[in-house]
C-alpha cells in the first residue's frame, strides 16, 4: 500500500485496491467501499503488458521442447536413434492437445542429443 501511495497510483489509501469511478466526481474502492474525490484519476489510464511467458509461469507450464535437465525426469526406452544408432533413447510425455487425444512423446538420444517426437 505504501508503494502505491508513493508512486501516485490510482489505489485506495486504506486497503490498496484499485479505485473505480462511480460518478464523474467520486471514486470508490470495491473492497472497503471508501470514497474519495475522482479529481486525481479522471482522464488517466492504467495499462499493463502480459506476455505468453507470464501466463506460462503463472500456470506452471513450460515449453514443449524444453531441455531435459535431470535424469529423474527422463525414462529410457529401447528404440534406435535415427542419427547415431544408439540402442536406447530418453523419453518424456506431455499432453499437448485436448484430453481426448493421446500424449506427445519427446525422444532425446543421450549420446548425440538428437531430438524426435511421436504423436
Amino acid at each position: 500500500m505504501a508503494y502505491s501511495q508513493a508512486r501516485d497510483f490510482m489505489f485506495c489509501n486504506l486497503c490498496g485496491t484499485m479505485l473505480s469511478l462511480v460518478s464523474p466526481k467520486i471514486a470508490e474502492c470495491s473492497l472497503c467501499r471508501s470514497k474519495t474525490s475522482a479529481k486525481g484519476i479522471v482522464g488517466r489510464e492504467i495499462g499493463y503488458t502480459l506476455t505468453v511467458e507470464d501466463i506460462r509461469r503463472d500456470l506452471g507450464i513450460s515449453h514443449a521442447a524444453e531441455e531435459m535437465t535431470t535424469k529423474e525426469s527422463a525414462a529410457l526406452i529401447k528404440q534406435t536413434c535415427k542419427s547415431c544408432g544408439n540402442a536406447e533413447l530418453e523419453y518424456t510425455t506431455r499432453q499437448m492437445r485436448s484430453a481426448d487425444e493421446g500424449q506427445t512423446v519427446f525422444l532425446v538420444c543421450p549420446k548425440c542429443k538428437a531430438r524426435d517426437t511421436e504423436n
